[in-house]
């Protein structure tokens, strides 16, 4: 009775190590031994094993087969002597076999359900293709390089957060694959850290994210007393600080979620300031217009403020700035379409203009464009004032109109005779002295006029 006893603990023993019930350990039990007996001589084709738990008394009870290989007949107690010590080394092999399968099946049903949840797992090695996760009772999870982010290295024993993907089951066991680039990862860390996103006071609508640079995400509140952008932040940031943290520096922005299109896409394009939003409903494209100063804000380093933006909102985004937008503008009111060159009935190229006048064949519009290009020569010439740049050649007879009459009073005065150089003071004072011998003086002349 001891025995059986003793076998009983040993039995409730490995089944709290296993982490499986008692029941299922003795039907895994009761299978080895069924195995273990078909492989002595003479055994029966059709036979079961019964264990009592309370004696542990163990039975091998048969049936016979007919034609069709039913049974029938009475049930037949054919348990061989001293059956338990003969079957045990068989029986070892077996059982353990059949703890590893019922083991397995575990663990895939605890995991099987959880694809899209966030796991903890410690970090046992890694090389270029994967790194393995240990997570609780012995359970890996494999982190592929696909699923990695760039440029993390995590150092190996060290704790890591992952966004379950999926859940295989092979042979060996289930196969866990996580992701750390997922989107999902940043709405399950948000859960975390933010009690009314669990409680579903808190919606988080939309995502974008470039792991590892930058994440944007939309938020609304269900609850018009709450506000979702300073719930997910937190007091003083703590919160979205906790995530970050986990993502190793990732720059998260939080802005509130609209069903107006417009305000979206303005919204998402933050910190960036807009100034006007224009949808095309059948390309999908949002027109946005920003200040000069804004637009390389709005855009983001190698475009990927604009990316997530338009990730977020669903839009494609179209970034102009406002000196741009005024230039197309200017650009698409001139009439450039004068007119082209079509294909007549006859198979003869002609000349259609843009305002939908009669069309002008080849001769013809060739006369039209000599007569047209007459004109404008003729109209320079009418009015055309002479002026020749006399730095534009060296020719003494590259000159103005106002420097050839210049020349003609100079020749003038050339021919009334030499200009005279004006005299010395000396000269002066002694033509002066002449001059006054010659002249009359006033005394003489006064009697005369009295005579």
């Amino acid at each position: 009775m001891s025995r059986e006893l003793d076998m009983m603990e040993a039995l409730q023993a490995l089944a709290a190590d296993r982490g499986i019930t008692l029941d299922t350990l003795m039907g895994a039990l009761a299978d080895a031994m069924e195995m273990a007996y078909a492989k002595m001589p003479g055994a029966k084709d059709y036979a079961w094993v019964t264990i009592d738990p309370d004696t542990f008394d163990i039975r091998v009870w048969s049936q016979e087969l007919d034609e069709d290989g039913e049974p029938f007949g009475d049930t037949l107690d054919v348990t061989p002597p001293d059956f338990g010590r003969i079957a045990a080394q068989t029986a070892r092999q077996v059982m353990n076999q059949r703890l590893r399968e019922v083991d397995r099946e575990m663990k895939y049903e605890e995991y099987s359900g959880r694809e899209g949840d966030i796991v903890t797992g410690i970090i046992q090695q890694g090389d270029s293709r994967y790194t393995l996760l240990e997570l609780n009772r012995g359970v890996e999870a494999l982190l592929p390089q696909a699923e990695q982010v760039p440029h993390e290295r995590p150092q190996a024993n060290s704790r890591l957060k992952a966004y379950i993907v999926e859940v295989r089951k092979t042979a060996k066991g289930p196969q866990i694959v996580v992701s750390r680039t997922h989107p999902g990862l940043i709405k399950r860390l948000f859960e975390m850290e933010v009690p009314e996103i669990a409680e579903g006071i808190v919606e988080l609508k939309a995502c974008a994210r470039e792991p590892g640079h930058r994440t944007k995400i939309a938020v609304w509140s269900n609850d018009s007393n709450v506000d979702p952008v300073g719930a997910c932040v937190g007091a003083r940031g703590a919160r979205v600080r906790m995530v970050v943290n986990e993502l190793n520096g990732e720059k998260i922005d939080i802005v509130p979620f609209t069903e107006v299109p417009e305000d979206l896409v303005a919204k998402a394009l933050a910190p960036a300031k807009v100034k006007e939003v224009r949808l095309d409903y059948e390309t999908g494209t949002a027109t946005v217009i920003v200040p000069d100063f804004q637009l390389s804000l709005a855009i983001g380093k190698e475009g990927q403020n604009a990316r997530l933006a338009a990730r977020l909102s669903g839009w494609r985004v179209d970034i102009k700035s406002e000196t741009q937008l005024a230039e197309e503008e200017a650009y698409a009111n001139q009439d450039w379409a004068e007119g082209e060159w079509v294909t007549n009935a006859e198979g003869e190229q002609v000349w259609q203009p843009a305002d939908g006048s009669e069309a002008l064949s080849a001769e013809a519009w060739a006369e039209a464009t000599e007569q047209i290009e007459a004109e404008a020569a003729a109209g320079d010439g009418d009015g055309e004032e002479i002026s020749i740049d006399p730095d534009a050649s060296g020719d003494e007879s590259s000159v103005s109109t106002e420097d050839a009459a210049g020349a003609d009073v100079e020749e003038a005065g050339e021919a009334a005779g030499p200009a005279e150089a004006p005299p010395t003071p000396e000269a002066a004072i002694a033509e002066g002295e002449d001059l006054a011998d010659e002249a009359p003086s006033d005394e003489a002349e006064e009697p005369e006029e009295q005579a």
